[in-house]
């Protein structure tokens, strides 16, 4: 098994992988890309599948090991980098909030989003992830009027997670318009992650 502090991303620009190159940009981590292009379907290859069989990204490798699904990318990666201090360390009383609000982003934010720009209802209740859609948004928007960050002053990988994706989902409208996500999009859109990032993806386009 290599010992290479490298972290491979399986990467395609304007897909989810964007959001964990924006988190190693932000934890100064040593990282090489391979570029998957979804377009041609090289995420279906037996190739691709043997890293990842559900056949999505992002995915990465570090140490010999195979990390997939979004949230625990971000939650290895920003233990593994630990001095970029995105995480608050187990003892830390914000790690319980910190994890929940990458849990949420997957299990609840995300479904309710998909749910309502398909014009789905949501599942009864019994059954539903994430209850209803208002409900859903009400949670978001109340922790982030307690900002700027969601853990408060504190910014963390958590902010990545959610900064990527409400910049995508705000841009297609997904969500009726409320103010403090704009600001929150628009301290997230400052970082100087942004451009680097920016940068990298233009030079692969």
């Amino acid at each position: 098994m290599t010992t290479s502090p490298t972290v491979t991303l399986y990467h395609s620009p304007q897909s989810r992988s964007n959001g964990v190159l924006h988190l190693l940009e932000e934890l100064g981590a040593p990282y090489e890309l391979k570029l998957v292009n979804l377009r041609a379907g090289e995420q279906l290859t037996p190739k691709y599948r043997a890293i990842n069989p559900m056949g999505k990204i992002p995915a990465i490798v570090h140490r010999g090991a195979v990390t997939t699904e979004q949230v625990a990318i971000y939650v290895y990666l920003a233990d593994e980098f630990a001095k970029a201090g995105l995480a608050p360390p187990i003892g830390d009383p914000l790690r319980g909030p910190y994890l929940r609000w990458l849990a949420f982003y997957g299990s609840c934010f995300e479904p309710a989003v998909v749910d309502r720009a398909q014009k789905r209802e949501a599942p009864p209740r019994a059954m539903s992830p994430y209850a209803d859609f208002e409900t859903t948004l009400a949670t978001l928007t109340d922790q982030l009027e307690k900002g700027p960050y969601l853990l408060g002053e504190r910014f963390s990988a958590a902010d990545v997670l959610w900064g990527t994706a409400l910049t995508w989902i705000t841009a297609f409208k997904l969500l009726p318009n409320a103010p403090v996500i704009e600001r929150y999009v628009a301290t997230w859109q400052a970082r100087p992650s942004i451009a680097r990032v920016a940068a990298r993806n233009a030079a692969l386009a």
